[in-house]
């Protein structure tokens, strides 16, 4: 018998750390290869962990609900064959590298004055971890409970204590501690802006009201949208835009374009390449804000906004879609919708967006007002196309028509996007759809 050591796999390159949400096997269960042992979350997306061989679960590592670092072991099985257990593979002897670099990191900080520490007030789990960077950094349990936790339910990580800590050092003048109240005066990122929560399930008072308590995405989102609007000055601009042409090339080439193609022809991919083309036009939309700096992305990664069967949101993304021809970005498009009413995205898919679009037309409505997918700095919304009596110019005079139309409606960063971009990036999306070749090819 030998030992194979399950590990947390890498889940993309911005993904460092998982919850465990559930057990799909127990101890002496019998595993097949590629047959999934337990379920993980991320911020955004669930998945599952498969095992890599057959064998049976001999121990578990962590519970149900604790966070697991990738490259973590989290699981034993033993095997009938000649397997040995896992070398540490390269992701895992890099992560051992940060681990190390970090520990050497809390060693520097037990120069700093040590606060006593007293959790039993708190009503906010915190991992061993955390408490001890707390008590050698000085950081009060005050100040800890004012971090913006990004790990499950709101809860505070490694990585986002240290991110404060080092907020903290840089800017000291924005904590000031009194010795009867702490008052943070701190970055809106590093405030806990997420809703409040009541400690107990409230109580129907006529007995006949149904209570609900939020599943953990619903949870998440509405921890980011009211992130969003503390942190943004939110400014819309719409216009109405003819898209008579496109309503009449999808007509004619869909069917063509599904059997060659394989894929089904929506507008999405159509809006889609045409926000692309803008963003290259306009690449001070394409970015994000850290504090009083602007990064001006390279990548074009376009976000997709899509309603799960629960009712749910999540944020796929297409990436590098300047890059796609409308083939492509169908296909991709399809591929993300698809996978994510299934359930089936991985946490990669879901991060490094520069800029989102959601498609409200989809439910009927004719405009919205988006709120703005952080850190990025605008989102448009596509309305519904609905046909119109419209005035038409020509050579020969104007006059009454029926049309397809719809408004785009454009949120952006008011803090760093003013209305004279705002509103000309959106114009020029407009214009890129309404001068549409209705002879192209797809």
């Amino acid at each position: 018998m030998a030992k194979f050591e399950l590990r947390l796999p890498k889940m993309g390159e911005s993904v460092a750390e998982a919850t465990i949400t559930n057990w799909l096997k127990k101890v002496g269960d019998h595993i097949a290869a590629d047959e999934a042992v337990l379920e993980i979350a991320t911020d955004k997306v669930d998945s599952e962990v498969p095992s890599e061989v057959s064998g049976r679960l001999s121990e578990v590592l962590f519970n149900v609900n604790d966070v697991v670092q990738v490259g973590q072991v989290i699981a034993y099985i033993e095997t009938e064959g000649g397997v040995v257990v896992d070398a540490p593979s390269e992701e895992t002897a890099v992560a051992n590298e940060s681990v190390a670099a970090i520990e050497k990191t809390f060693e520097a900080a037990k120069e700093a004055v040590a606060v006593p520490q007293d959790f039993s007030g708190s009503d906010k789990f915190y991992s061993p971890l955390v408490k001890n960077i707390a008590k050698e950094e000085g950081v009060s349990v005050a100040e800890l409970e004012g971090i913006n936790g990004t790990g499950k339910d709101g809860r505070v990580t490694k990585n986002d204590i240290l991110e404060y800590v080092a907020q903290r050092k840089t800017s000291s003048n924005n904590i000031q501690i009194t010795n009867t109240q702490p008052q943070i005066v701190a970055k809106p990122e590093t405030l806990n802006l997420k809703p409040e929560i009541s400690k107990a399930a409230p109580v129907s008072v006529n007995g006949q009201d149904e209570i609900v308590e939020m599943d953990r995405m619903r949870k998440l989102i509405s921890g980011y949208m009211v992130q969003s609007v503390q942190t943004s000055a939110h400014v819309q601009s719409f216009i109405e835009v003819d898209v008579t042409n496109i309503v009449k090339w999808r007509d004619k080439v869909k069917g063509a374009f599904e059997k060659r193609e394989g894929e089904k022809l929506t507008f999405t991919p159509i809006f889609m390449e045409a926000v692309a083309k803008a963003l290259k036009d306009f690449p001070m939309m394409n970015i994000s804000v850290d504090g009083e700096y602007i990064i001006k992305k390279k990548n074009i990664n376009l976000g997709m906004a899509a309603a799960l069967p629960n009712g749910n949101l999540i944020v796929p993304v297409i990436k590098n879609a300047d890059q796609l021809n409308l083939v492509g970005m169908a296909k991709a498009v399809n591929d993300l919708g698809n996978r994510a009413k299934a359930g089936k995205l991985k946490p990669d898919d879901t991060q490094g967006g520069t800029y989102t679009v959601t498609n409200v037309g989809t439910f009927g409505s004719v405009f919205g007002t988006p709120i703005i997918n952080q850190p990025q700095v605008g989102i448009l919304a596509l309305g519904a196309i609905r046909k119109v009596p419209a005035v038409i110019e020509t050579p020969e005079g104007d006059f009454i028509g029926i049309r397809q139309k719809m408004f785009l409606s454009h949120s952006y960063d008011h803090r760093v996007v003013d209305g004279a971009l705002g509103g000309s990036f959106v114009k020029r999306v407009a214009e890129y759809l309404e001068a549409f070749d209705v002879n192209r090819d797809y």
